[in-house]
């Protein structure tokens, strides 16, 4: 049934990409810049760049100092949860959980954004290179499936996306965390250099360096995005551009081609398609504010909705051919759900320094790679894989504590800076469970009709003895740098509230085991691509959204050679 007024022509365009975050939108700007006509199709509103109304605000300027009220909270029960506090500054780029409901068999802290930008408005911008050790893992180990893919395939697109994108960092030579094409880095602070000293002189299997992280810090380039101006606050918009974001970037970029159509408000029903061509033929879609039905239709898909929608809407994609959802021969879809486990490391506090300060509010950090189970020597007898550390050095401000002084004398203390204090931060990789899951709930739909999110996922053995391993080091470390006052924590940490869902559409070698081939194809739907969190066949330790960029690209440009020759 076509469920448009408008004749069949006006609808229809070389591509579809469903999703307008960080893979979604380079897809857009890959594709449009190579000539085709793109059509992004964007559940939640239009955000443009420069639209961060909270952006220039200081704590003053909100109510209850960006605080919510406990009758707002109301909205926000799961995300309450997770210590990302939604807020005053940030509340209109968080979904309420009221009106986006999901179920979870086990916790599961989904964070989501809806609107144009996506996540890529409100990431970490922490961005490294996955490495060959994590391409091989799956079948070095006999976990899962092998990926289709090396690091040789991915690392020209590794090159290509950090160049446009901006990433400041360094250039280390470590082969679990391989170099790129960096600007100039963020500096360590002076106890962070003294860190890492004393890492670098009594452990050699271990290094730390500053965070890779997408901000721009040198002025010139880039689509006239500004330089970081280290105010540290990122997740309200940035309205220079020098965080890469899709509003600020490859959306833009993507429009100057003249290819683009974004149509906001559109939540992607299902793909559709044709049991004689066995192609897809586009994507229906439910206008969130009117409920009415649309088809728009294409040449190729990218569903780039991130990895829980995307699942939902392959699984939500039935036909004669795929009653089970588009492409599931193997029955893969909807399982292999990772994330990265973390808030979990130890802090500690250290003499000295007293006559330094640092300037600026740095949006960044350090990061320890991973050094567990990477040669016989490193090898762990009770988990597999590893983690690597984030955190970072300051000094305590004058909201600590003041014993025992009123008056003149804690004023006084107060306005002099504390001691220095140090934290490490473990993020852990989580193996691919087949029974680490989502599926789709038909008996309990939301306003728009659609079914809704069911999901069973834990962390198991091998991720709890991780943990185990990860607290111990952080503490052992800080300490033989010379930190005192070491304190070993680890904090609730759900499943999804590292905000790095992936694995639900895997890439494999035999459609059998897995969903999408060595190009992000559908194994079996040819001109579907899908390049975002759930194309990850392991999980690595290392944040990922460089990976979707660098697939994404890689991708598109294999989707307008196969379209040229006719394979699509």
């Amino acid at each position: 049934m076509y469920f448009n007024s408008k004749g069949k022509e006006e609808v229809t365009y070389d591509a579809i990409v469903i999703g307008s975050g960080i893979s979604g939108g380079w897809a857009a700007k890959e594709l449009a810049e190579k000539g085709l006509s793109v059509l992004i199709l964007e559940r939640g509103g239009p955000v443009k760049h420069g639209d961060y109304p909270t952006a220039a605000l200081d704590t003053w300027d909100v109510p209850n100092r960006g605080r919510l009220t406990e009758e707002e909270w109301k909205d926000y029960p799961k995300q309450r949860r997770t210590g990302y506090t939604v807020s005053q500054f940030t509340k209109h780029f968080w979904v309420k959980d009221t009106e986006h409901p999901y179920h979870e068999t086990k916790p599961f802290d989904w964070i989501r954004g809806y609107h144009v930008g996506g996540r890529s408005l409100l990431w970490g911008r922490q961005s490294y290179r996955h490495s060959d050790i994590d391409f091989s893992a799956n079948a070095r180990e006999g976990v899962a499936v092998d990926w289709p893919i090396r690091y040789a395939d991915v690392a020209p697109w590794y090159d290509y996306v950090e160049e446009y994108i901006g990433v400041s960092g360094e250039n280390v030579g470590h082969p679990q965390t391989p170099d790129g094409k960096f600007m100039p880095k963020m500096p360590l602070n002076c106890v962070e250099d003294h860190m890492a000293t004393q890492i670098g002189k009594k452990f050699n299997d271990r290094l730390m360096m500053p965070g890779r992280v997408a901000h721009i810090t040198t002025p010139g380039g880039h689509n006239g995005r500004g330089t970081c101006q280290y105010r540290n606050r990122c997740i309200r918009g940035c309205p220079f551009g020098a965080y890469f974001s899709s509003n600020s970037s490859t959306i833009p970029a993507a429009e100057a081609t003249g290819n683009l159509t974004i149509r906001t408000h559109s939540i992607a029903h299902s793909i559709l398609y044709n049991d004689k061509t066995q192609k897809a033929t586009g994507v229906q879609v439910i206008d969130t504010e009117t409920k009415e039905s649309h088809e728009f239709f294409s040449k190729i898909v990218f569903v780039n909705a991130s990895a829980l929608p995307t699942a939902s809407i392959l699984l939500n994609s039935k036909s004669e051919r795929f009653p089970n959802g588009l492409g599931n021969d193997s029955g893969e879809l909807g399982h292999n759900v990772m994330d990265h486990h973390f808030h979990i490391g130890a802090r500690g506090q250290i003499d000295g320094f007293e006559d330094k300060y640092f300037k600026g509010r740095r949006p960044n950090g350090i990061f320890i790679p991973r050094f567990r189970n990477i040669s016989k020597g490193s090898k762990m007898k009770d988990f597999q894989r590893g983690y690597g550390y984030q955190g970072g050095a300051s000094r305590t401000s004058w909201y600590r504590p003041a014993e025992a002084k009123i008056g003149k004398a804690l004023k006084e203390e107060l306005i002099q800076p504390g001691a220095w204090g140090m934290g490490l931060t473990g993020f852990g990789e989580c193996l691919p469970y087949h029974d680490n899951k989502m599926v789709l709930r038909y008996d309990k739909l939301d306003k728009w009709g659609l079914p809704t999110i069911d999901l069973d996922v834990e962390w198991k053995e091998n991720e709890m003895n991780m943990r185990k391993d990860m607290k111990s080091s952080a503490a052992e470390m800080l300490e033989a740098a010379g930190f005192k006052n070491i304190n070993e924590y680890e904090d609730r940490s759900n499943p999804g509230n590292g905000i790095h869902e992936m694995g639900t559409a895997r890439m494999g070698k035999d459609s059998k085991t897995s969903v999408l081939n060595k190009w992000n194809q559908v194994h079996t739907v040819k001109n579907v691509y899908v390049t975002d969190g759930a194309c990850m066949t392991s999980a690595a330790n290392q944040n990922p959204s460089l990976t979707y960029m660098a697939l994404t690209a890689r991708a598109a440009n294999h989707a307008v050679s196969e379209l040229k020759k006719l394979n699509l």
